[in-house]
């Protein structure tokens, strides 16, 4: 068994490498950058035997990433935040060309103010795109759902890009203990890439959909993506299920962790997620009945093992390292759309934000969100949106508004300042 301590970063590097891939178009960004120093170093010393490209922009790289699936050869590529958005427009197409490929995003909130520290903004605004998406929580689960999605987009009955999340920073450049597959059984698990009819000859042409069609036409073609995504579901089972038969490491579409007997519980996705591991088990030692659910496949949504996790239980803190502006933590409207309107009385649904730009959230805040939940429940009503702040960061806020309205719009100082 050979284990290292790597980066979230290299460990994504190694997931590229030993799934075997032959083409790397890249663009650099922070914090994704170590990704593709890493493959370039490799290739360059002739550890791997792949090709890579520098592009002027993501929005190219994309381009040429689903290019090259399409002509027959196995794609890796990465970026983070901004760079998610500037080639979100390919994001579109690439699905709709049914070209399997796998794209890292290391997530980091999105301008204006600028940040370096990561949210889910920028990997929740491409939800839609068609990508599926795999998100993580530690360096392990990076380089193992790298294999899995090779084998997810792949596949006959899927054909479609997916995107493996992880967080800026907090992830990216912590260094945890990760097991390295063994080459060969890597390679066995994700076996060689057959392109089927995604493979794109000059002598012999086929029709992929990428021409101006009416409505009828365009209707058939993306709803045979939504049923495609769909079946993802029961295809991941399978993969999920080889993977552990192979590998010994269990990854279900949502980890759920101390959640049996549990009558309230967290949810929320990402490396956070791990602090919110540690508040369950302080929470459980202090005698409280709670649990956590980790969404680990939330393209597409995992609505029935939803439903059955949360079934019987009192309440769910949704915690949102997002915000959708006029209404509120996404991850919280997914789990409402889910649960409510089902048969049987659903359990109340809390929102809250939090983690925004990569703010801490502090195990006292995790206490205070189970609170809120337990008085919630207490009320059989669900309460509105909350965003984690302490009163110490808003006096600091204070101050700082304070130093900037001293100085006039003219540049003069207030003398009352």
């Amino acid at each position: 068994m050979n284990k290292q301590m790597l980066t979230g970063n290299v460990a994504a590097a190694w997931g590229a490498r030993l799934a075997g891939i032959d083409y790397l178009p890249a663009f650099p960004i922070s914090p994704q950058t170590e990704i593709i120093e890493t493959v370039a170093e490799w290739i360059d010393t002739g550890v791997m035997d792949a090709t890579m490209t520098t592009l002027d922009s993501e929005h190219s790289m994309l381009t040429a990433a689903g290019g090259a699936a399409a002509t027959g050869v196995r794609v890796f590529t990465a970026t983070s935040s901004q760079g998610l958005l500037y080639g979100m427009e390919m994001m579109y197409a690439l699905a709709g060309w049914r070209v399997p490929l796998v794209l890292i995003n290391v997530s980091r909130g999105l301008g204006a103010p600028i940040t370096l520290e990561p949210d889910h903004n920028d990997v929740l605004a491409a939800r839609d795109s068609g990508f599926l998406q795999l998100h993580c929580s530690t360096c392990q689960e990076i380089l193992d759902s790298i294999l899995i999605a090779f084998r997810l987009a792949e596949d006959k009955r899927i054909r479609l890009p997916v995107l493996v999340n992880l967080d800026g920073f907090y992830l990216s450049y912590t260094r945890e203990p990760v097991i390295i597959p063994e080459p060969k059984e890597a390679r066995d698990f994700v076996g060689p890439y057959d392109p089927g009819t995604v493979r794109f000859k000059a002598d012999a042409p086929i029709s992929e959909a990428v021409a101006v069609l009416g409505g009828e036409a365009y209707s058939y073609f993306r709803y045979e993506v939504q049923v495609a995504a769909r079946k993802a579901l029961e295809v991941y089972e399978e993969i999920a299920a080889e993977f552990q038969a192979a590998f010994g490491r269990s990854y279900d579409k949502i980890d759920a962790y101390r959640a049996d007997g549990a009558e309230y519980l967290f949810l929320m996705i990402g490396s956070f997620a791990t602090k919110a591991m540690d508040a369950v088990d302080q929470l459980r030692a202090a005698g409280w009945k709670i649990g956590l659910l980790r969404p680990r496949l939330l393209r597409p949504f995992p609505d029935r093992d939803l439903r059955i996790l949360a079934a019987g239980r009192k309440g769910i803190a949704v915690v949102d390292q997002n915000l959708s502006f006029g209404r509120g933590g996404i991850l919280h409207t997914e789990v409402t759309s889910s649960l409510y309107g089902q048969p049987g009385a659903p359990p109340v649904i809390a929102g809250f934000v939090g983690g925004l730009g990569g703010r801490d959230i502090a195990a006292e805040e995790f206490y205070q969100m189970a609170e809120d939940l337990k008085k919630a429940c207490r009320k059989g009503v669900q309460p509105p949106m909350r965003l984690l702040y302490t009163a110490g960061e808003l006096t600091a806020m204070r101050k700082l508004q304070t130093i900037a309205h001293a100085v006039r719009p003219e540049g003069g100082r207030d003398e009352k300042h």
